[in-house]
């Protein structure tokens, strides 16, 4: 078994490099991160320092329904908080009824991403990636675009100047106040509050069970190389904080598919195949963002384009060393991609060490998270 201090100290090596450095992305506040004592804080752009009356307005608009053109829908829409503020369907539906390709990330501790969508290297901020879900025309989500003025004028009310007044003083309402809003609520998302964390990190030798330790040293051993993708404090790759000097930006081909009809020989549908679309490397094809693990018992279903069901279905896939679907659409052998990751090499578990390793994965339930009132409104 491992020790309690030597995994604390592997997630410290995975989860960054603690560097003392001022980076150019943090800014310093009074605002006060609900995070464990001697945890880094994370990255905040100088323009947009964190503030109580930020996080405030943020989290009136994130569940105001005002913020779409034709009113249906708000930023809640997709991501609810008993779900890890993820969705319990395959993939999102936008205002208008038009459906997404992929399946709405989980906002849990997004303030610690250091990329923020499934496959894009170069959007690193909240701030420029909300943008997407209010403006983006195809497909539709908020759908903002041609309605600027529209939406704008209904929050120009005696409620709302009174909250923006507080959060930015006298500058006049604007998109860009509406955003910086929106983001700073987004950040205060944090948790870090699971009977893994009160076990890791806060010295309690009962908050895990036995079995959830074995699946802890599963988790974290070679064999299944789990952690090399879903590494950290955050259980990511993709983690950034005020203390981070390195930029790493991982993506993974996981062998999910290996169809013949493909952009780029990829394996991956031609609709999607990930990092590629983007950097237009052939090696980036099929590459996604590993998401965190922290509260993934609620945030089902799975990957970027919600196509597996359960946790179990997961592990039972990277068992296997890739996805091989039999038939229809997407007939294919994924373990036979060619741009596979070389971490996903298949693995052999036993029933015994498979309920291991889930209830390992429950202890990062965070119930506190889920229901807490502070990421609530109080009027809904």
């Amino acid at each position: 078994m491992l020790n309690k201090l030597v995994l604390i100290a592997i997630l410290g090596v995975l989860g960054a490099l603690l560097l003392s450095c001022d980076t150019e992305n943090n800014s310093q506040t009074s605002y006060q991160w609900p995070i464990i004592e001697g945890f880094p804080k994370p990255q905040v752009p100088k323009d947009n320092p964190m503030s109580d009356a930020k996080v405030l307005l943020g989290k009136k608009l994130f569940f105001d329904k005002n913020l779409s053109a034709n009113q249906q829908q708000s930023c809640e829409s997709c991501h609810f908080q008993a779900f890890a503020f993820a969705e319990n369907r395959t993939v999102s539906q936008g205002s208008t009824g038009e459906a997404h390709r992929r399946n709405a990330p989980a906002l849990v501790n997004i303030a610690y991403n250091k990329t923020l969508t499934w496959a894009h290297d170069g959007i690193t901020t909240l701030e420029r990636q909300i943008l997407i879900p209010m403006f983006s025309e195809s497909p539709i989500e908020l759908g903002i675009t041609g309605h600027e003025a529209k939406v704008l004028a209904r929050f120009d009310t005696e409620a709302y100047q009174a909250l923006f007044t507080q959060a930015f003083g006298d500058e006049p309402l604007s998109f860009e106040l509406i955003v910086k809003a929106l983001a700073s609520y987004v950040r205060s998302l944090i948790s870090l509050n699971s009977p893994f964390d009160r076990y890791a990190y806060l010295g309690d030798d009962d908050a895990i069970s036995a079995s959830a330790i074995r699946g802890m040293d599963l988790f974290f051993s070679e064999r299944l190389e789990c952690h090399h993708c879903h590494g950290g404090f955050n259980f990511t790759q993709s983690t950034g904080h005020e203390q981070q000097l390195l930029d790493r930006r991982p993506f993974h081909n996981t062998g999910l598919y290996n169809v013949a009809q493909t952009r780029g020989a990829s394996g991956y549908p031609a609709d999607d195949i990930g990092l590629g679309e983007i950097s237009t490397l052939a090696k980036d094809n099929g590459r996604f963002r590993a998401p965190t693990l922290r509260n993934i018992n609620q945030s089902a279903p799975y990957m970027h384009d919600g196509s597996v069901a359960t946790l179990s279905d997961v592990i039972d896939i990277y068992a296997a060393g890739g996805r091989n679907i039999i038939d229809g659409k997407y007939q294919g052998d994924g373990r036979a991609n060619q741009l596979k990751s070389p971490f996903i090499k298949g693995f052999e578990l036993s029933v015994e060490e498979k309920q291991d390793l889930l209830a390992f994965l429950d202890t990062l339930t965070d119930q506190a998270f889920l229901t807490s009132s502070e990421h609530q409104l109080a009027e809904k």
